[in-house]
């Protein structure tokens, strides 16, 4: 019995202990009006409500008043003479409205309603919250060394309750603070007046190549919303470990083009002076990292490099290739020569590579090199060489004129069409261009243009009687001449009539040659049938003439 006494004033102690720490809790904005509700809102259910009061708990734990309003008035009576005086105002649904809010408002405020002979006590727990300034970063570093902890920067989250954490991130990946490459030193300091907090973060960092372009951000954890910084790129210091060198431009190169060398080291800052070797020279350059060759040549073909001043021995390399072409063609110019002799071709070459080759005749495309061993009038044009490589491209050619006496082919006739005229055609091959002369006048007269050494020249004649017609073809290296017997229509008339009498005659002369032959044939026939038979009868002189022979040989 007496330790159940000694028990229940603790189990009191802790009943009310649990129902204090069971306040309910409102959040207020720094600078803001803080509204703080009664009984959760549920006051209008109370109809025989007398007045509600609105008072505080003081920092030494004593009780302040604040403001009271009679149910049946419309205005709430003030009763604060402190801070709250001017800030403290009661809403339609009895909620305490204080405006301006500040730190020195995080207390506990109750709600009082008196009803009947009811009084009935709502406390309700203010804290204020406010979000720290944006966030900025001091002493930022100018550069980072390569291998060094270089202190990048000093990150503040000012005037924030309760106080922001700050942290560091990489490329949107926060900083591992147990990395040894990494310290982060971080503090928290309150403003005495305001009852604000500072925070603020110190970042080291030891950087290297590969944070080249790396983005640094200081993040603020915070209750009223997150907070990041704009992103930070930093330069980073670091020696160079490779030269290159590079060879511009990066195309074909041909003879004549300037060419540029470009030096280049992966230190940086990057540097600006080089020591170029050019073929068997050391060539210093300061304040720029090209050395230009003009107009090169196919000497210049060939291996060159470039190296820091400080270390020669680091060196970067490009090869140089010059590309050319030299053509030469024989024969060239105008070349004159005669029908059937022999014309030798000679192309002589020196490229940088297997140049692509073409030939053309008169603009026309040939399907390999002209081979004359044995010139005509159709070899006769103008002969064009094309060859190139790597953009490189050389033309020859030499115009062949092949040259002869004229000839004669044939010389026709041809009836017109009306029947009435005839159409002479001479034909002759022959260079340079033959001319054409007849023996007699005609009209219409027409040449065929002169091509591989060949000319048609015709003209229209009407002769009144037979004759005969001469063409002759002439040049500078002799002439030619071909005759043609031309008959006139009258005599070519009579000449039918006297071929088809003739044609008469004939037929009727070979009939009775014929007649006469068979006529010879029967009667010769008939002599030979008596003569056979007298010849098998004998007569007497030649059987006595038969005796005697065969008496003499008998003895």
């Amino acid at each position: 019995m007496g330790s159940s006494s000694y028990l229940l004033p603790v189990l009191i102690a802790a009943v009310m202990f649990l129902q204090a720490r069971c306040i309910p809790t409102v959040i207020g904005l720094y600078g803001e009006t803080i509204e703080v509700p009664c009984n959760n809102g549920v006051v209008e259910a109370i109809h025989d409500l007398i007045f509600t009061k609105w008072k505080y708990e003081k920092s030494d734990g004593t009780a302040g008043d604040l403001l009271v309003k009679q149910a049946h008035k419309e205005e709430a009576t003030i009763q604060a003479t402190d801070r709250f005086r001017d800030r403290v105002s009661i809403s339609a649904n009895y909620s305490l409205l204080i405006a301006d809010g500040t730190l020195a408002d995080q207390t506990i405020f109750t709600c009082m309603l008196v009803w009947g002979s009811n009084v009935k006590e709502y406390p309700v727990e203010v804290i204020v919250h406010k979000r720290p300034s944006p966030l900025f970063i001091k002493d930022r570093a100018n550069q980072l060394e390569n291998g060094q902890l270089t202190t990048l920067g000093e990150c503040y989250a000012t005037d924030a309750n309760p106080a922001a954490m700050l942290s560091w991130k990489k490329n949107g990946l926060q900083l591992d603070t147990s990395d040894p490459s990494i310290t982060i030193t971080s503090k928290v300091v309150k403003e005495p007046t305001t009852g604000l907090s500072t925070t603020s973060s110190l970042l080291q960092y030891t950087a290297g190549k590969e944070d080249v372009g790396a983005q640094f951000t200081c993040l603020a954890v915070h209750e009223t919303g997150n907070l990041e910084t704009t992103p930070e790129i930093f330069t980073i210091h670091y020696p160079t470990e490779v030269v290159t060198l590079q060879v511009l431009p990066k195309g074909t190169i041909k003879e004549g083009d300037d060419v540029t060398l470009r030096c280049h080291a992966d230190g940086n800052p990057p540097p600006t002076s080089f020591i170029f070797f050019i073929k068997e020279d050391r060539v210093p350059v300061v304040g720029n990292d090209t050395y230009v060759l003009r107009s090169v040549t196919r000497d210049s073909t060939g291996s060159y490099r470039c190296s820091l001043p400080e270390d020669e021995k680091m060196q970067g390399f490009g090869n140089l290739l010059v590309n050319f072409l030299d053509l030469s063609l024989s024969p060239s110019g105008t070349v004159l020569k005669n029908v059937g002799d022999t014309l030798v071709v000679d192309v002589q070459k020196n490229a940088s590579g297997v140049p692509q080759v073409s030939w053309t005749k008169n603009n026309g495309k040939l399907d390999a090199q002209p081979d004359f061993k044995q010139l005509t009038y159709g070899h006769a044009g103008l002969y064009v060489l094309e060859m190139s490589v790597a953009g490189i491209k050389r033309i020859a050619s030499f115009s062949l004129d092949v040259q002869g006496k004229p000839k004669i082919n044939y010389l026709t006739e041809q009836l017109s069409a009306d029947g009435k005229t005839k159409v002479l055609s001479c034909q002759a091959e022959g260079s340079p261009e033959p001319s054409v002369q007849w023996s007699i006048n005609g009209t219409n007269e027409k040449s065929t243009p002169h091509a591989n050494g060949m000319v048609v020249h015709s003209i229209t004649v009407e002769p009144r009687k037979n004759l005969t017609v001469v063409c002759t073809v002439s040049n500078s290296l002799g002439e030619d001449s071909m005759a043609i017997l031309v008959a006139s229509e009258r005599s070519s008339g009579n000449d039918q009539a006297k071929l088809i009498v003739g044609i008469v005659v004939g037929l009727i002369l070979a009939a009775a040659i014929v007649g006469l032959i068979y006529w010879l044939y029967m009667k010769n026939s008939r002599q030979g049938s008596w003569k056979t038979r007298e010849k098998e009868m004998g007569t007497s002189e030649e059987e006595k003439k038969l005796e005697e022979n065969n008496h003499k040989a008998d003895v």
